[in-house]
Protein backbone atom coordinates (compact mmCIF):
# COMPACT_ATOMS: atom_id res chain seq x y z
CA UNK A 1 0.00 0.00 0.00
CA UNK A 2 1.60 3.55 -1.14
CA UNK A 3 0.58 6.23 0.77
CA UNK A 4 -0.50 8.78 -0.14
CA UNK A 5 -1.90 7.62 -3.50
CA UNK A 6 -1.52 9.44 -6.66
CA UNK A 7 -5.21 10.07 -6.99
CA UNK A 8 -5.05 11.99 -3.99
CA UNK A 9 -4.33 14.93 -5.73
CA UNK A 10 -5.85 13.96 -9.53
CA UNK A 11 -8.46 16.36 -10.23
CA UNK A 12 -11.09 14.00 -12.20
CA UNK A 13 -12.87 16.72 -13.65
CA UNK A 14 -11.87 20.13 -15.09
CA UNK A 15 -10.97 22.72 -12.85
CA UNK A 16 -13.66 25.09 -14.40
CA UNK A 17 -16.47 23.00 -13.80
CA UNK A 18 -15.27 22.22 -10.24
CA UNK A 19 -15.32 26.27 -9.30
CA UNK A 20 -18.76 26.63 -11.42
CA UNK A 21 -20.43 23.87 -9.88
CA UNK A 22 -19.41 25.50 -6.08
CA UNK A 23 -20.24 28.84 -7.48
CA UNK A 24 -23.99 27.22 -8.51
CA UNK A 25 -24.39 25.59 -5.49
CA UNK A 26 -24.03 29.01 -3.32
CA UNK A 27 -26.26 31.44 -5.30
CA UNK A 28 -28.63 28.62 -5.01
CA UNK A 29 -28.59 28.33 -1.18
CA UNK A 30 -28.39 32.03 -0.99
CA UNK A 31 -31.89 31.83 -3.05
CA UNK A 32 -33.36 29.58 -1.21
CA UNK A 33 -32.75 30.53 2.47
CA UNK A 34 -33.62 34.02 1.45
CA UNK A 35 -37.04 32.75 -0.45
CA UNK A 36 -37.43 30.72 3.03
CA UNK A 37 -37.35 33.35 5.52
CA UNK A 38 -34.95 34.56 8.59
CA UNK A 39 -36.42 31.35 10.38
CA UNK A 40 -34.11 29.53 8.95
CA UNK A 41 -31.17 31.41 10.04
CA UNK A 42 -32.81 31.57 13.72
CA UNK A 43 -32.24 27.68 14.04
CA UNK A 44 -35.28 28.09 16.64
CA UNK A 45 -36.36 24.56 16.94
CA UNK A 46 -35.21 21.10 16.59
CA UNK A 47 -36.72 20.62 12.74
CA UNK A 48 -34.78 23.66 11.40
CA UNK A 49 -31.61 22.65 12.93
CA UNK A 50 -31.62 19.36 11.38
CA UNK A 51 -32.72 20.79 7.89
CA UNK A 52 -29.71 22.96 8.30
CA UNK A 53 -27.20 20.28 9.13
CA UNK A 54 -28.36 18.01 6.41
CA UNK A 55 -28.45 21.09 3.90
CA UNK A 56 -24.58 21.01 3.46
CA UNK A 57 -24.85 17.05 2.86
CA UNK A 58 -27.59 17.37 0.39
CA UNK A 59 -25.81 19.58 -1.57
CA UNK A 60 -22.60 18.14 -1.16
CA UNK A 61 -22.64 15.54 -4.53
CA UNK A 62 -23.56 18.82 -6.40
CA UNK A 63 -20.45 20.46 -5.43
CA UNK A 64 -17.90 17.94 -5.72
CA UNK A 65 -19.31 15.82 -8.22
CA UNK A 66 -17.45 12.18 -8.89
CA UNK A 67 -14.19 14.15 -7.99
CA UNK A 68 -13.25 13.10 -4.09
CA UNK A 69 -9.10 14.35 -4.44
CA UNK A 70 -8.06 16.10 -1.84
CA UNK A 71 -7.29 18.93 -4.29
CA UNK A 72 -11.20 18.91 -5.66
CA UNK A 73 -12.34 19.33 -1.74
CA UNK A 74 -9.74 22.16 -1.22
CA UNK A 75 -10.49 23.97 -4.71
CA UNK A 76 -14.48 24.05 -3.68
CA UNK A 77 -13.73 24.91 -0.17
CA UNK A 78 -11.57 28.05 -1.78
CA UNK A 79 -14.31 29.09 -4.14
CA UNK A 80 -16.83 29.02 -1.52
CA UNK A 81 -14.96 30.99 0.77
CA UNK A 82 -13.45 33.92 -1.76
CA UNK A 83 -17.18 33.68 -3.30
CA UNK A 84 -18.85 34.43 -0.41
CA UNK A 85 -15.67 37.47 0.41
CA UNK A 86 -16.40 38.92 -2.75
CA UNK A 87 -20.29 38.99 -2.40
CA UNK A 88 -20.05 40.53 1.46
CA UNK A 89 -17.46 43.00 -0.19
CA UNK A 90 -19.85 43.72 -2.94
CA UNK A 91 -22.88 43.91 -0.62
CA UNK A 92 -20.85 45.87 2.37
CA UNK A 93 -20.24 48.69 -0.77
CA UNK A 94 -24.17 48.61 -2.16
CA UNK A 95 -26.53 48.88 1.11
CA UNK A 96 -29.56 49.31 -1.45
CA UNK A 97 -28.74 45.85 -3.01
CA UNK A 98 -27.62 44.21 0.35
CA UNK A 99 -30.77 45.13 2.12
CA UNK A 100 -33.25 43.62 -0.82
CA UNK A 101 -31.00 40.74 -0.66
CA UNK A 102 -30.90 40.30 3.02
CA UNK A 103 -34.44 41.44 3.64
CA UNK A 104 -35.66 43.86 6.39
CA UNK A 105 -36.44 43.00 9.98
CA UNK A 106 -39.57 41.54 11.45
CA UNK A 107 -41.57 43.44 14.18
CA UNK A 108 -42.78 40.76 16.86
CA UNK A 109 -43.83 42.61 19.56
CA UNK A 110 -44.18 46.15 19.62
CA UNK A 111 -45.59 48.31 22.58
CA UNK A 112 -45.39 45.20 24.59
CA UNK A 113 -48.21 43.58 22.30
CA UNK A 114 -47.82 40.17 20.05
CA UNK A 115 -47.97 41.16 16.66
CA UNK A 116 -49.89 37.81 15.66
CA UNK A 117 -49.63 38.50 11.65
CA UNK A 118 -46.16 39.18 11.47
CA UNK A 119 -45.06 35.94 14.10
CA UNK A 120 -47.27 34.29 11.15
CA UNK A 121 -45.46 35.76 8.52
CA UNK A 122 -42.22 34.16 9.86
CA UNK A 123 -43.75 30.93 10.59
CA UNK A 124 -42.99 31.20 14.17
CA UNK A 125 -45.45 29.82 17.16
CA UNK A 126 -45.90 32.40 20.23
CA UNK A 127 -43.88 29.18 22.39
CA UNK A 128 -41.14 30.10 19.98
CA UNK A 129 -41.06 33.37 20.77
CA UNK A 130 -41.04 32.64 24.84
CA UNK A 131 -38.38 30.70 24.15
CA UNK A 132 -36.55 33.14 22.20
CA UNK A 133 -37.27 36.16 25.50
CA UNK A 134 -36.15 33.28 27.73
CA UNK A 135 -33.10 32.91 26.23
CA UNK A 136 -32.02 36.95 26.60
CA UNK A 137 -33.58 36.77 30.17
CA UNK A 138 -36.92 38.13 29.88
CA UNK A 139 -40.69 36.78 30.23
CA UNK A 140 -43.06 37.83 27.98
CA UNK A 141 -44.93 40.20 30.00
CA UNK A 142 -41.46 42.11 30.64
CA UNK A 143 -40.69 42.95 26.94
CA UNK A 144 -41.70 46.40 25.43
CA UNK A 145 -40.03 45.21 21.79
CA UNK A 146 -38.63 41.97 19.83
CA UNK A 147 -37.75 42.67 16.48
CA UNK A 148 -36.33 39.45 14.47
CA UNK A 149 -33.38 40.34 11.97
CA UNK A 150 -32.54 39.60 8.76
CA UNK A 151 -29.88 37.70 9.51
CA UNK A 152 -32.14 35.56 12.08
CA UNK A 153 -31.22 37.50 15.17
CA UNK A 154 -33.63 38.80 17.79
CA UNK A 155 -33.58 42.06 19.37
CA UNK A 156 -35.39 42.73 22.47
CA UNK A 157 -36.47 45.94 24.34
CA UNK A 158 -37.33 45.41 27.72
CA UNK A 159 -40.22 47.46 29.51
CA UNK A 160 -39.07 49.98 31.32
CA UNK A 161 -39.60 49.61 35.69
CA UNK A 162 -38.49 45.85 35.07
CA UNK A 163 -37.55 44.81 38.59
CA UNK A 164 -33.55 44.24 37.21
CA UNK A 165 -33.64 47.17 35.30
CA UNK A 166 -34.18 48.95 39.05
CA UNK A 167 -31.82 46.73 40.81
CA UNK A 168 -29.36 47.57 38.21
CA UNK A 169 -30.07 51.31 38.64
CA UNK A 170 -29.89 50.98 42.21
CA UNK A 171 -26.54 49.13 42.28
CA UNK A 172 -24.57 51.64 39.70
CA UNK A 173 -26.14 54.66 42.15
CA UNK A 174 -24.49 52.75 45.15
CA UNK A 175 -21.03 52.26 43.23
CA UNK A 176 -21.57 55.68 42.23
CA UNK A 177 -21.78 56.98 46.17
CA UNK A 178 -19.14 54.30 46.85
CA UNK A 179 -16.69 56.00 43.79
CA UNK A 180 -17.18 59.26 45.41
CA UNK A 181 -15.93 58.48 48.75
CA UNK A 182 -12.97 57.02 47.55
CA UNK A 183 -12.40 59.51 46.28
CA UNK A 184 -13.00 61.92 49.25
CA UNK A 185 -10.63 59.60 51.11
CA UNK A 186 -7.64 59.83 48.42
CA UNK A 187 -7.99 64.05 48.87
CA UNK A 188 -7.56 63.89 52.44
CA UNK A 189 -4.94 61.29 52.28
Amino acid sequence: MHWPTPDMYTLPVPMMEKILRSLLVYLALILLLRVFGKRELAQLNPFDLVVLMTLSNTVQNAIIGSDNSLTGGLLGALTLLLVNYLVVRFLFRHRRLDQMIIGNSTVLIQGGHILRRNLAKEMLSETELRMVAHRQGYELNEVEECVLEPAGGFFIKAKAGRKEDKRWTELVSRLDAIGKKLDALEKRA
